[in-house]
C-alpha cells in the first residue's frame, strides 16, 4: 500500500512540475538588426537544447515561445552567432555583429572550397556582380577583360563563343581549351554557353599547375570552375531580370562609290594590258563597253551610260548600290529571367527560367535559347545532406550562310563580306523586277538579295546537365570522427545536336543547283566521384585531406548525309530519301572514351601564417597506348602570410601581404579515339585501282603531353584594403607534344601523331583594385587586370630545326607571320634600283606602282628561300581590362575599357584586281605616284603577287567596350510597395576606340565591321 502511494505521489509531482513549467513559458517578441540598424530577414532563432525555433520576417521581427532562464541562440550567415538570456522582459532588440571570418571570401579550388586568404595557387575570381554588369549571351563574354592572364577573343555572331586561352598556347596541334567544371562536375564536351549567366554565382579560374593538377590530364590548359546559384536560408525571394539591346553594324572601311570604282577598274585594265586599254584618266565609251560587259548586264551598263550622257565622263551621275543594306538589319536582343530562391536551415532551393532571343545584325543570323535550372539542398540531420542540380537548355542557332555545300566562286568569310564584293554600279533587279543572278555580268559575283531566304544553316542543341551529391558527416554520428566526411558526386551530361543546311540554286554560294545536308550528333557522358574529406584543427595546426576516386565515360554517336538538286526546296533537309534524291555522301560514326583517376591532396596551415598544399593525381586515358595510358601528376605550393608576423603588427597601413610559390605537372590527352590503332581500311602502295592510301598511321606508343609550371605570387592589401590586388609571375614548359609527324610515304602513310617537340612560356599578371575617392555620398573605384605573356617553340620533330612548311619556328610563338617584308611601293624615283632587280631576274619582275618587298640577302632576287622573314606574331603580349565605377548615392556610372597590345595584325594587303568592289584607299596611278598602296592590275586572282606585304600592321588597340548608367531605388521607398530591390540601367556597347593602329579594321573583332548598340535593363526583387 505504501509503495502504491509513493508511485502515485511521484506521478503527480511530474504532472505538476510540467504544469509549473508550462505556466512559466511565455511569448517572446523581438527585432534583429545589423550594426547599421538595417532589419535582418531570415535570421534563425532557436531555444537552446530544444527543437523550438523561429525566423525573422522581412522587417526583422520574430515571435517565439520561451521561459525565463532559457537561452535564445541567434544565427545568420555572415554574422556572429549570439546568445540571449531570457529574463523577465518579453521584448528584445538585438544587434548582430559581422563575423570577419565568415565574411572572408570563399573560392572554389576543385573538389572543395577554401578561404581566399588560405589559397596558395594562382586563382582569379569573377563574381555574380561582375557577370551581371553586362547583359551578354554567355558568361565567357562577361569574363572578357575581367581576369588577368585570360585572353578571350570576340565573336559577334549570335550563338557563337570566342576562343579562350589561359596563359597562352602550350600545345601545337592538341587542344588548348580549358577544362570547365560546373558545380563540381567536369564537362566532357563543350563549354558553359548553355548556362544562363544570371544563374551563375561565381566563376573561379585556376591558372597555374599547382592549382589545376588536382584535375590531372584535363587541367593542362587551366580550369574554369562555375558555381551556379543556390538557395539561401531565410525569406523566399522572387527575381525578375530583363534587358533589351538594339545593335547596328558600324563599318570602318567604306566601299568606293560607283564612279570611283569604275575609274579603278579602268586603271586595272590599263595596267593589265597597256597596249590595249588607255589610262584610267583617258576613258572612252568604246573601251568601257568592253571593260564592263555592256551586253552581259544591260541594267548595269545603263547606269554607266548615265556617266557618258553629256559626251564626257562624269562619274558623279551614276547611282551607287549599297549591297550591304540587303544583308543587314537592326539587331534586337531580348533577355528575360525569372528566378526564385529561399529556404530554411534544413532545405534550400533555387530555380529559374530564362529566355534570350537575338535576331542578329545580319539577316539570316539569329539565336534563341531557353534555359531552366532547378537545384535543391537538403540537410535532414546533422550527419547527412544531399542535393540535386539540373540545368537544361535548348538553343536554336541560325548560323547564316553556310560554310559547307559551296560551289560558286564566292568568299567563305560570310554573307556580309560576300555583299561587299558586289559591284557598286550594278543592281540586284532589272527594270522589270527580275533577279540578276550575276550583277555586272561577272560569273564569280553572285547576287546577295534575299540571301537569307535562299540559304539556311540551322543548328539545334538540347542539353541536360545534372549535378547530384550525397554527403555523410561522420562527426554527426561519432563525435570522435568530427571533420571526417564522405561525399559522392554524380554528373550526367546529355547533348542532342542537329545541323540542317540548305542552299538554293540561286544562293550566292551555289552555281545553279540546290544543296542540302543533315548532321546529327548524340553525346552521352557521366562523371562519378567518390570523395573522402577530413579537416581538423589542433591548436595552431589546421589539417585538410582530400582523397578522390573518379570515373568518366564519354560516348559520341553521329550520322550525316547530303544531296544536290533538291526537287522540293520547301522540304530543305527533311526529305533526303532515295525516292527524292541521290545522296551525294552519307556516313555514320561512333566512338567512346574513358578516364579513370585517383587523387590525394593535403592542406596544412600553421598559426594562420604558413600554408602548404600538395597533391598527387593518377589518370588513365583510354585513347592512349596500352603501355602509356596512365601517368602521375604531382603539385605543391606554399604560402606565407607575412602580415600575420609580429614584426609587421605595428604597420597600420598594411592589411594583407602573402607570398606564394607553386609547382605542378599537368597532362594533355586531347587526341581522338583510336589514334593508337592502325586504320582498318585497306592500304595500297599505288593508286592504280582508284583507292588512295590512308593518310595517318596509328601510333601504338602514343602517351601523355606533359606541362611543368612554376608560379610565384604576392597578394597585398594596404590602406584599409583601399588598394589591393595580386601580382603573379609564371614559367611553364610543355614536353612530349601531341604533334602530327611526317613519315616516309613508302610505308603507305604520310603522317602519324607522336609525342615530339617542346614549348615554353612565361608571363606576368596583375590584378589591382582601388578605391580612389570615398566620401559620404560618393565613391570612385577602379578594377584593373593586366597581363604580359610570351610563348615559344623550343623543339620540333627534327629537334631544334624550323618547320617552315607548317609555319613553326624555334624560339618563336606559334602564331608567327612569315613572309616578305614591305619596303613600300616602286616609284619613278626608284627606277635605277628597280632595274637591277629586273636585270638579275632576266625579265620584268617589277614596274612602277608594284609592291616592293625587301631583298634580305642583297642579291636583287626575291625568292621564298632567302628573302622571307618573321614579320611578327598574331599573339598579343599585353592584355588589359580596366573598369572605373562612380557611385553617387543611388546612381552608378561605369566605364569598361579593353585592350590587346604587342602583336601584329595581318590585314592581307589590298588585292586591287579590279574584279570585285574595293574599299576606299589611296592607290597608285600615273597621276598619283605618292600613294600608300600599289597600282591595280586586272586579274581573276591576285593582281600584284606581293600586295600582301602592305597588309602587316601593329595590332595594338584600346577600346571602350561598355558604358553603363544605373539607378538603384531607395529601399525605404520600395518597402512601402513590397519590393526588395529595383534597379534600372542603360548601357552603350562598343561606343568607340580610344586608340588603334589600324583605322579600317576593328581589331577587337578582326574585321572591318562590328556591332554597336544600346541596352535598357531592369532588375526587380520581391
Amino acid at each position: 500500500m505504501k509503495q502504491l502511494f509513493l508511485k502515485y505521489l511521484f506521478l503527480v509531482s511530474i504532472v505538476l512540475s510540467g504544469l509549473v513549467a508550462n505556466a512559466q513559458e511565455k511569448i517572446i517578441t523581438g527585432n534583429i538588426k545589423d550594426t547599421n540598424g538595417v532589419p535582418l530577414p531570415g535570421v534563425n532563432i532557436l531555444v537552446k537544447n530544444t527543437t523550438r525555433g523561429a525566423q525573422t520576417d522581412f522587417d526583422g521581427n520574430f515571435t517565439i515561445n520561451a521561459k525565463q532562464g532559457e537561452i535564445l541562440v541567434i544565427s545568420f550567415v555572415g554574422m556572429k552567432t549570439t546568445e540571449v538570456n531570457v529574463d523577465s522582459k518579453s521584448n528584445y532588440t538585438i544587434t548582430l555583429q559581422e563575423d570577419a571570418a565568415q565574411l572572408d571570401e570563399v573560392v572554389v579550388v576543385g573538389y572543395g572550397v577554401q578561404k581566399k586568404r588560405d589559397v596558395t595557387g594562382a586563382l582569379v575570381s569573377v563574381n555574380s556582380e561582375d557577370i551581371a554588369s553586362r547583359p551578354v549571351n554567355n558568361a565567357i563574354e562577361a569574363m572578357q577583360g575581367k581576369a588577368a592572364g585570360i585572353d578571350i577573343s570576340s565573336n559577334e555572331r549570335p550563338g557563337q563563343v570566342g576562343t579562350i586561352r589561359i596563359r597562352g598556347q602550350r600545345s601545337i596541334t592538341g587542344s588548348n581549351s580549358p577544362l570547365y567544371v560546373v558545380d563540381g562536375i567536369p564537362l566532357n564536351s563543350g563549354g558553359i554557353d548553355f548556362i544562363n549567366p544570371v544563374d551563375i554565382e561565381s566563376i573561379d579560374v585556376l591558372k597555374d599547375a599547382s592549382a589545376t593538377a588536382v584535375f590531372g590530364s584535363r587541367g593542362a590548359n587551366g580550369v574554369i570552375i562555375v558555381t551556379t546559384k543556390k538557395g539561401k536560408s531565410g525569406k523566399f525571394t522572387l527575381n525578375y531580370d530583363t534587358a533589351v539591346t538594339t545593335e547596328r553594324i558600324i563599318e570602318r572601311a567604306p566601299i568606293m562609290n560607283a564612279g570611283d570604282y569604275i575609274e579603278l577598274r579602268r586603271w586595272a585594265k590599263h595596267y593589265e594590258t597597256p597596249t590595249v586599254f588607255p589610262k584610267g584618266n583617258a576613258p572612252t565609251i568604246a573601251n568601257d563597253r568592253i571593260i564592263f560587259f555592256d551586253t552581259g548586264d544591260p541594267t548595269a551598263w545603263a547606269n554607266i551610260e548615265k556617266g557618258w550622257a553629256g559626251g564626257t565622263w562624269d562619274g558623279s551621275k551614276l547611282t551607287t548600290t549599297d549591297w550591304a543594306k540587303f544583308v543587314t538589319q537592326t539587331g534586337i536582343t531580348r533577355q528575360q529571367t525569372l528566378s526564385v530562391s529561399g529556404g530554411t536551415e534544413k532545405m534550400k532551393a533555387y530555380g529559374s527560367f530564362g529566355y534570350i532571343n537575338n535576331t542578329g545584325t545580319l539577316k539570316g543570323q539569329g539565336f534563341k535559347r531557353y534555359t531552366g535550372i532547378a537545384n535543391i539542398d537538403i540537410t535532414p540531420t546533422d550527419w547527412f545532406s544531399m542535393g540535386a542540380n539540373l540545368n537544361v537548355s535548348y538553343g536554336e542557332t541560325e548560323f547564316g550562310q553556310s560554310t559547307v555545300g559551296r560551289s560558286a566562286v564566292a568568299t567563305s568569310a560570310g554573307i556580309y563580306n560576300t555583299a561587299r564584293q558586289n559591284l557598286p554600279y550594278a543592281f540586284p533587279l532589272d527594270a522589270n523586277g527580275n533577279r540578276i543572278q550575276n550583277p555586272g555580268a561577272d560569273s564569280t559575283i553572285r547576287n546577295v538579295l534575299d540571301e537569307h531566304k535562299l540559304s539556311q544553316d540551322q543548328r539545334l542543341t538540347l542539353r541536360a546537365f545534372g549535378s547530384f551529391y550525397a554527403q555523410l558527416d561522420f562527426g554527426g554520428l561519432i563525435p570522435a570522427l568530427s571533420g571526417l566526411k564522405y561525399r559522392v558526386n554524380f554528373g550526367p551530361d546529355l547533348t542532342s545536336f542537329r545541323n540542317g543546311v540548305f542552299l538554293d540554286g540561286q544562293s550566292s554560294a551555289r552555281s545553279g543547283t540546290s544543296f542540302a545536308s543533315l548532321n546529327k550528333e548524340q553525346l552521352v557522358s557521366y562523371t562519378l566521384d567518390n570523395l573522402l574529406l577530413y579537416n581538423k584543427t589542433l591548436g595552431k595546426h589546421d589539417f585538410g585531406l582530400t582523397l578522390l576516386q573518379s570515373k568518366t565515360q564519354y560516348a559520341e554517336e553521329s550520322s550525316a548525309m547530303s544531296a544536290e538538286n533538291i526537287p522540293i526546296t520547301e522540304s530543305k533537309w527533311n526529305a533526303l530519301t532515295p525516292v527524292n534524291v541521290n545522296l551525294r555522301s552519307y556516313s555514320s560514326n561512333f566512338f567512346e572514351t574513358g578516364l579513370f583517376s585517383y587523387m590525394g591532396r593535403i592542406n596544412y596551415g600553421f598559426d594562420d601564417k604558413y600554408l602548404l598544399t600538395a597533391s598527387l593525381r593518377y589518370d588513365a586515358a583510354s585513347q592512349l597506348a596500352p603501355e602509356n595510358k596512365g601517368d602521375y601528376f604531382p603539385s605543391a605550393s606554399v604560402g606565407w602570410r607575412i602580415d600575420k608576423e609580429n614584426f609587421l603588427q605595428g604597420i597600420s597601413w598594411l592589411n594583407q601581404l602573402k607570398l606564394r610559390v607553386g609547382y605542378g605537372v599537368v597532362g594533355n590527352a586531347a587526341v581522338d579515339a583510336f589514334e593508337t590503332q592502325p586504320p582498318l581500311a585497306q592500304v595500297l602502295y599505288s593508286s592504280f585501282s582508284g583507292v588512295n592510301n590512308n593518310a595517318k598511321l596509328g601510333n601504338v606508343e602514343l602517351g601523355w603531353e606533359r606541362t611543368t609550371q612554376y608560379n610565384y605570387g604576392i597578394d597585398f592589401g594596404v590602406f584599409k584594403n583601399r588598394v589591393s590586388g595580386t601580382l603573379e609571375y609564371y614559367t611553364s614548359e610543355t614536353n612530349d607534344l601531341l604533334l602530327a609527324r611526317a613519315i616516309p610515304t613508302v610505308s603507305g602513310f604520310t603522317n602519324t601523331t607522336a609525342n615530339i617537340g617542346q614549348t615554353e612560356s612565361e608571363g606576368i599578371e596583375l590584378t589591382l583594385n582601388t578605391v580612389n575617392v570615398r566620401t559620404e555620398n560618393f565613391e570612385w573605384s577602379s578594377s584593373l587586370s593586366a597581363s604580359w605573356q610570351q610563348n615559344a617553340i623550343t623543339e620540333l620533330q627534327n629537334g631544334k630545326f624550323d618547320d617552315i612548311v607548317n609555319n613553326r619556328f624555334i624560339g618563336q610563338p606559334q602564331g608567327v607571320i612569315y613572309g616578305f617584308e614591305s619596303n613600300g611601293i616602286w616609284r619613278p624615283e626608284d627606277a635605277v634600283e628597280m632595274q637591277k632587280f629586273n636585270d638579275a631576274a632576266g625579265r620584268t619582275v617589277f614596274t612602277f606602282g608594284n609592291a616592293r618587298p625587301v631583298d634580305q640577302n642583297g642579291d636583287y632576287l626575291i625568292d621564298a628561300n632567302n628573302d622571307r622573314i618573321i614579320i611578327g606574331t598574331t599573339e598579343p603580349k599585353y592584355i588589359l581590362g580596366l573598369t572605373n565605377t562612380f557611385n553617387y548615392k543611388n546612381l552608378e556610372l561605369s566605364f569598361f575599357v579593353y585592350g590587346r597590345m604587342g602583336y601584329t595584325f595581318n590585314a592581307g594587303g589590298e588585292n586591287l584586281s579590279g574584279k570585285t568592289s574595293q574599299r576606299v584607299i589611296d592607290y597608285y596611278t600615273d597621276d598619283n605616284t605618292d600613294a600608300e598602296y600599289q597600282k591595280p592590275i586586272f586579274s581573276a586572282g591576285t593582281g600584284d603577287v606581293y600586295n600582301g606585304t602592305l597588309g602587316y600592321r601593329n595590332g595594338s588597340f584600346l577600346k571602350i567596350r561598355n558604358v553603363s548608367l544605373g539607378y538603384n531605388f531607395d529601399e525605404n521607398t520600395l518597402e512601402k510597395i513590397g519590393i526588395s530591390r529595383l534597379r534600372f540601367y542603360l548601357q552603350a556597347t562598343n561606343p568607340g576606340m580610344i586608340f588603334s593602329k589600324v583605322d579600317f579594321i576593328d581589331l577587337d573583332t578582326g574585321t572591318s565591321f562590328s556591332n554597336r548598340g544600346f541596352t535598357f535593363g531592369l532588375n526587380v526583387q520581391f
